[in-house]
């Protein structure tokens, strides 16, 4: 049988404030995935202090080695003030009001680019099909690395350039296929991506979107083991993947979505985040994904002038630039201990903080909070995502809710310069004066 990823809700009961949510969620979890079925990506789309709603992408049917647990957890021993090191997240699915469409947080990670040392950031945050603009000191991670990472199970190396091989989906309309090989090739031509072959998937590789209860993007993947075949034979010759494919959606999803003003959940990312997840945590590579449009019709079709956030996507027939130039310079992860202590690999004790939309609740967050990373947590990025992260046990100065990503970025500066952002604030209020007990 082909192994498949696929998404299921899940209710799990725990005492949000009981300090051990990490712990208690993987046990839930776990009690509710059957033999052969391992978790590789997961949302608390809703909380309440008893109990997480989650949907969880799970893979199963696949006969090989299992991935890494993504519940992997070390705790820093400090946090390196050396530098000053800012994970910006968007989670893909969402419906985000800004960055849940085609690269539009790109202005976003360049603001707060300009409040740290190094921006570490997801293709969401700046994937534009054939347009991106990662700011100079910003690190391109695929989603599950970052989550490793503040988990402190990886740890990030720079590169120069990466090795990157191309995965090409199957597609019955040779236009589709053409036009991803000529934007690989006029990569390479133009600045210089290092490629060292394009590797055509068979139609048993599938990708379809859908809707789950929350209202997340998400999907199913079949023939996943196409895919991770074709990598193990190439492995040592390449450093990242990108993989271009047909995600397959009801008949009309693109005509509404362009219709929507940006009010629909863009339908596409969802499903390539549940792909891009497994292949980087089963292989420890940088991965992603450019999907591929369906048909001449879809291509040639005029959405008129639409919302600016959704606009690079109209203007794109191979979608796929963005992830190339993305992927040439995203870096390496370790796992290994020893190389994770070297100066110049980036661990979870380089990181000061992680800029979130309100609401948003999973691994990378819950990761934060038992680390004693400093959370900010933006209301102005409205989404589908219903927690309220107030309620987590946070420490003195560790959890901060502003209305927008100008607030975010003075926050960030006060933190790097060392000072309590409330102090900026007016009025300033005199600190407790408590009397001991004798």
């Amino acid at each position: 049988m082909p192994a498949i990823l696929h998404e299921r809700e899940l209710t799990v009961p725990l005492d949000v404030r009981s300090g051990a949510a990490l712990a208690e969620l993987e046990d839930g979890v776990g009690r509710q995935l059957g033999e052969g079925e391992w978790p590789v990506r997961l949302a608390v789309t809703s909380s309440s202090g008893e109990a997480f709603n989650c949907e969880v992408s799970i893979l199963s049917e696949w006969e090989g080695a299992p991935p890494p647990s993504i519940f992997r957890f070390h705790r820093r021993p400090f946090e390196n003030v050396r530098h000053f090191t800012c994970v910006l997240l968007v989670p893909t699915g969402i419906g985000a009001e800004i960055g849940g469409h085609a690269g539009d947080a790109t202005p976003v990670a360049k603001l707060l680019s300009a409040a740290c040392d190094t921006l570490i950031t997801h293709p969401n945050v700046v994937n534009a099909s054939d347009i991106i603009d990662i700011p100079g000191n910003a690190l391109y991670v695929e989603g599950s690395i970052i989550s490793r990472l503040l988990m402190g199970a990886v740890g990030l190396q720079r590169t120069r350039s990466n090795r990157v091989l191309v995965l090409l989906g199957h597609h019955d309309d040779e236009l589709f296929l053409n036009a991803a090989i000529n934007s690989v090739n006029a990569a390479r031509a133009t600045y210089g991506l290092a490629v060292p072959g394009m590797v055509k998937l068979g139609p048993e590789f599938e990708m379809a979107s859908a809707y789950v209860g929350s209202g997340r993007a998400a999907g199913k993947v079949r023939g996943l083991e196409r895919v991770l075949d074709a990598l193990e034979e190439y492995r040592g010759q390449f450093d990242a993947v990108a993989i271009s494919s047909q995600i397959n959606v009801p008949e009309g999803f693109h005509a509404e979505y362009f219709d929507s003003n940006g009010e629909m959940v863009n339908p596409w990312g969802g499903v390539e985040a549940m792909l891009t997840h497994a292949v980087s945590a089963m292989l420890d590579v940088p991965s992603a994904h450019a999907p591929m449009l369906e048909t001449q019709a879809i291509a040639n079709a005029d959405p008129g002038i639409i919302d600016p956030r959704m606009a690079a996507e109209g203007v794109s027939l191979a979608l796929i630039q963005c992830i190339l130039k993305g992927l040439q310079q995203s870096p390496a992860l370790t796992t290994d201990t020893a190389p994770m202590a070297h100066p110049g690999v980036i661990g979870a004790s380089d990181i000061s903080c992680l800029v979130i939309p309100e609401g948003c609740l999973g691994l990378p967050v819950l990761a934060a909070l038992e680390q004693g990373m400093k959370v900010i947590a933006v209301r102005e990025n409205r989404n589908l995502m219903r927690n309220d992260l107030e309620m987590l046990p946070w420490q003195p100065g560790q959890f901060y809710v502003v209305e927008n990503y100008w607030e975010a970025a003075g926050v960030m500066s006060a933190m790097r310069a060392g000072i309590d952002p409330a102090s900026v604030r007016r009025p300033i209020r005199p600190a407790p004066v408590v009397e001991t007990q004798g």
